[in-house]
């Protein structure tokens, strides 16, 4: 008779545990149209690159989103300059879910856009188009994990 008493005592917290896991399992989740809506929650991180420059070097290029949809981008001239220079704004996902837009706070006009691309950030024109001009394949900011996960501890 306890068994059953304590069977009835939890009951409740069981059916709400089970409603909740029900109503976040991603099997019964609406799937979007663009696959890349998933990845899209967590495009925070460092993305690193070297743009190809007609007058130095190249373009050291380090650009950090945030989880509050905000960015920093830093960039370097190399060989013409040890100034950096720092944008920061708000970044929002492109309409058709593959792009990410960056939107300067101050200073800037222009709107950086980037095709999201596994681990990668693949610069686009002003237009929202590939680059194809020589050097169009280093217009590419990879993903840099800052925090390593830590390794399973097994015990002693």
């Amino acid at each position: 008779m306890k068994t059953f008493k304590k069977i009835i005592k939890f009951f409740p917290a069981f059916l709400l545990i089970l409603s909740i896991q029900l109503g976040f399992n991603p099997a019964f989740a609406e799937t979007a149209d663009s696959p890349h809506t998933a990845k899209n929650l967590n495009l925070s991180g460092l993305y690193l690159g070297f743009y190809p420059c007609d007058d130095c070097h190249g373009i050291r290029t380090t650009l950090a989103l945030n989880k509050n949809n905000t960015y920093v981008m830093i960039t370097i001239y190399v060989g013409k300059s040890d100034r950096e220079f720092i944008e920061k704004g708000k970044f929002a996902i492109g309409e058709n879910g593959d792009t990410v837009v960056l939107t300067p706070k101050k200073g800037g006009t222009v709107a950086h856009q980037y095709l999201i691309d596994d681990d990668m950030l693949i610069k686009l024109d002003e237009d929202g188009n590939r680059i194809t001009k020589d050097g169009a394949d280093r217009f590419i900011l990879k993903r840099k994990d800052v925090v390593k996960a830590q390794e399973k501890h097994t015990g002693h």
